[in-house]
């Protein structure tokens, strides 16, 4: 019998994942912290706090017990991004070295300004590493709506192979050689996706946020190109598909937090309890920039007003006095 396929995180994310790669015809180890909330998946087939509604096929064997991930052929990170060091220390105690350990939180660590990728080479040396990034809600990919992906590996073999045992009748992946260009695209469409909820929440019509979204996907460009990722990569589904869905619609968390800022709530209040990836890493990203000395205007504009040094409209003031100057 093959070996399953793990999935550590019992999120949104992590839910549907377990459901497509189960309709990919793969049985699949589902892990979560709290053994209360295995139980109840296990029972009811749902997750309901997370998922309502969407039943999970028999081939998910939910757990929270870490080692029942090491026999699995690969395993996805589907937690939050700033909790991926720890997660990935973990299950370097539990997993063989030969492993691959998929990446598909989207962020850049606090403190260190590391990418996720080499978090997990740092804390699992010499076991392959991938990252599966692009335009893709949770709620779509789980009832089985047509969507495509990029998955990358710096190892050639690994990515087809990885790309092939994920798709499935609902789920396209597509494979790249570039992890640094598709995190990038992830972790920077985020930061960018809380500008484009900002303008929408001040009204400030639709021609504006088109521009926001092309000028953002220009930053991103400039910022993957200077920290070694390919303009080809960017341009497709884990860097402009991923920026027009998450800039365009209330289901991503950004854009609803932006939104809600836009709107004049405070930023603890914006977040509604929930987690904002791209908050968390808007000033990693600038930081990141700027040691390079990369132009992001967009994504300063945000960390100011996360920061608590700007409104959204001095913010705006800012962007639209910038000198003038060729498009590039």
């Amino acid at each position: 019998m093959p070996a399953p396929i793990g999935i550590a995180g019992a999120g949104e994310w992590g839910t549907a994942l377990a459901c497509v790669a189960a309709a990919a015809g793969h049985d699949v180890v589902l892990w979560m912290r709290s053994p209360e909330q295995a139980q109840a998946i296990a029972s009811t087939r749902t997750n309901e706090r997370f998922l309502p509604g969407v039943r999970l096929p028999e081939r998910v064997r939910p757990t929270s017990t870490l080692a029942d991930l090491a026999a699995c052929t690969a395993v996805l990170l589907v937690t939050p991004a700033q909790t991926t060091r720890a997660l990935t220390q973990a299950l370097a105690g539990v997993l063989p070295v030969s492993t691959p350990l998929v990446l598909c939180a989207k962020g850049i660590e606090r403190g260190t300004n590391a990418f996720m990728s080499d978090v997990v080479t740092e804390m699992r040396p010499g076991a392959p590493v991938a990252v599966l990034s692009g335009p893709s809600f949770a709620t779509d990919v789980a009832r089985g709506l047509p969507t495509a992906v990029t998955l990358a590996s710096q190892d050639a073999a690994l990515a087809e192979a990885l790309a092939t045992a994920l798709s499935g009748p609902t789920l396209r992946v597509y494979h790249r050689t570039d992890v640094r260009g598709v995190e990038i695209g992830g972790a920077a469409k985020n930061v960018l996706a809380i500008a484009c909820g900002a303008v929408a929440g001040r009204g400030l019509g639709e021609s504006a946020k088109a521009a926001l979204i092309a000028r953002g996907f220009a930053e991103l460009l400039r910022f993957a190109r200077a920290h070694g990722g390919e303009a080809e990569t960017l341009m497709g589904l884990s860097g402009l598909g991923d920026l027009v869905l998450t800039c365009s619609s209330a289901q991503s968390r950004n854009f609803a937090f932006g939104l809600r800022l836009g709107q004049g709530l405070a930023v603890a209040d914006a977040a509604a309890g929930k987690l904002v990836e791209g908050a968390a890493s808007a000033h990693a990203l600038v930081t990141l920039a700027r040691e390079r000395g990369v132009d992001m205007p967009v994504a300063e504009a945000v960390d100011r007003v996360l920061s608590g040094l700007s409104s959204v409209d001095e913010a705006v003031d800012h962007l639209m006095n910038r000198p003038v100057k060729s498009e590039q």
